[in-house]
């Protein structure tokens, strides 16, 4: 589109500003600002704008209106009812099937943990080293590898497709890192990387902020910019998308998480088969509040439909109400969803009924009059996210699965030195887990994760399945148990937990 064309439209739109310093650029700068102009949705972008401003207070109040009721027993199951063995059945079924792949939201840089590099490549002192993002990798490689065993399939013949989400600081790093470890085992065709859209930044009166003559301030778009990046292409220039390679594929079912979860399971058969009986197109595992007053948001229902509610959202006497000894609201969430690829591809039919989230920040901007960047030291513009949850109330069937704390979720937030959510939590609730699986196979474990420290591979085990060997022996001391093929490993898994009796 020429300088003309694109002058013209953005003034239409209210933001012909943009173009202010046009007449001082070079050839080079021109051609950069117009191929940002040109490719950003502008006209979306006032959209946005109208709805997270003139009409906040209006949407805020219809917000608050909305009846928030907890979950009923129709939508939320527990995988500790007792169902557990056959909605796993369902799930491996559906995996040996091809129909299964998964969703890894992975963009965020491990800043808070001292560390420029992406999250998944950090390693939580464990003493194999492994980072996060190899153990997903090693959990995806022993899971196809149960549903051939368990549904009689050849070796190698089961795939589960891995689409990694990463953001412009970390694509490059991401991509390099899983090449320097070869995939981590995996078919690299198998690996497919994508990337996080972003929308411009404005001000408070909703023009888009320069940060330099040449370029357009912009910030990534919410871990719910999730569903328009499944629309854009692979490669620039080319139609694929991961849309369409689900197609492709053939994969009916996606699960989706965050990369700072150690503990996940990953296309876990147990909440598929859970979906699919539950015949929904969208859901959320979820793990129950550890009491009323921690601060997170649950899901419940809301208005027509089910929600993500912030903790400020409900009083303190709906947050302490009780059906018996559990809370009514306890359903925290913990970004970890079940989608249809047909519900991923109705998103962008109902994409403009969202109103965004604002995150009001201190923006670098340019001096219109002198063409200089200026820092400010106050908040002088928001940027605009949307949350992965919000496309909750637009499923057509919604359910919910309660899963143990202790055995799903220990995010990756902070440094160590910090109360929670730190590398040591981390490392202690996936040691601890393991021991878990060594007690349920019939072995005892003479120490806790510090004296008696034993790591198992998740390449010898996913969830704890194919330990029964280790029934009646009692483990004195730690180390690490590595599958065969593992570098530097030239025992049998077996031979390995002898060592440590």
């Amino acid at each position: 589109m020429s300088y003309e064309t694109t002058l013209k439209r953005y003034e239409a739109a209210g933001q012909g500003h943009l173009l202010h310093f046009w007449p001082t650029l070079d050839e080079q700068k021109r051609k950069s600002l117009l191929t940002q102009l040109n490719n950003l949705d502008i006209e979306r972008v006032n959209r946005i704008f109208e709805k997270v401003n003139p009409k906040a207070k209006k949407s805020a109040a219809a917000h608050e209106e909305e009846v928030v009721e907890p979950l009923s027993d129709e939508v939320a199951g527990s995988v500790t009812g007792g169902d557990a063995e056959k909605w796993r059945s369902i799930g491996l079924e559906a995996i040996a099937a091809g129909q299964v792949g998964v969703l890894l939201m992975a963009g965020g840089q491990g800043t808070r943990l001292g560390s420029s590099a992406p999250k998944g490549c950090y390693d939580i002192g464990l003493d194999s080293h492994k980072s996060l993002f190899q153990f997903q990798a090693e959990r995806i490689s022993r899971l196809q590898q149960v549903a051939e065993q368990e549904m009689q399939k050849k070796p190698g013949s089961v795939i589960i497709p891995w689409y990694i989400m990463t953001s412009g600081p970390t694509r490059g790093p991401t991509v390099a890192y899983f090449e320097e470890h070869a995939f981590f085992g995996l078919n690299k065709n198998n690996v497919i990387f994508f990337e996080q859209g972003t929308l411009p930044c404005l001000t408070t009166e909703g023009k888009v902020i320069l940060d330099t003559p040449s370029s357009v301030a912009v910030a990534p778009d919410g871990n719910g910019g999730l569903y328009a990046a499944l629309r854009q292409p692979l490669v620039s220039g080319k139609p694929d998308t991961v849309l369409s390679d689900l197609d492709r594929r053939g994969i009916l079912y996606v699960h989706a998480y965050c990369v700072d979860n150690c503990l996940v399971k990953i296309a876990d058969p147990i909440f598929t088969g859970y979906c699919l009986q539950k015949h929904a197109d969208c859901a959320a595992k979820a793990v129950t509040k550890t009491d009323p007053t921690e601060n997170v948001g649950v899901i419940a229902h809301r208005g027509d439909g089910y929600g993500v509610v912030e903790y400020s959202e409900i009083s303190d006497e709906m947050r302490r109400a009780k059906t018996g000894d559990k809370l009514k609201f306890r359903h925290a969430n913990i970004v970890n969803h079940f989608y249809t690829t047909e519900f991923l591809r109705k998103v962008e039919s109902f994409e403009n009924d969202f109103v965004y989230h604002i995150a009001n920040k201190k923006i670098p901007f340019v001096d219109m009059e002198t063409g200089k960047t200026v820092k400010p030291d106050q908040i002088n513009g928001m940027k605009l996210e949307m949350f992965v949850f919000d496309v909750f109330p637009k499923a057509e069937k919604f359910a919910v699965m309660e899963v143990p704390r202790e055995e799903e979720f220990s995010p990756l937030k902070n440094a160590n030195g910090a109360k929670t959510d730190t590398p040591d939590t981390s490392k202690q609730h996936l040691l601890e887990q393991h021991r878990r699986f060594l007690e349920r196979a019939g072995a005892t474990v003479a120490g806790d994760y510090k004296t008696v420290p034993i790591e198992i591979s998740p390449l010898v085990s996913y969830s704890g399945e194919g330990l029964e060997f280790v029934k009646g022996k009692t483990f004195t001391k730690g180390g690490v148990i590595s599958a065969v093929g593992e570098p530097g490993v030239t025992r049998s898994v077996q031979e390995q937990f002898e060592a440590l009796v």
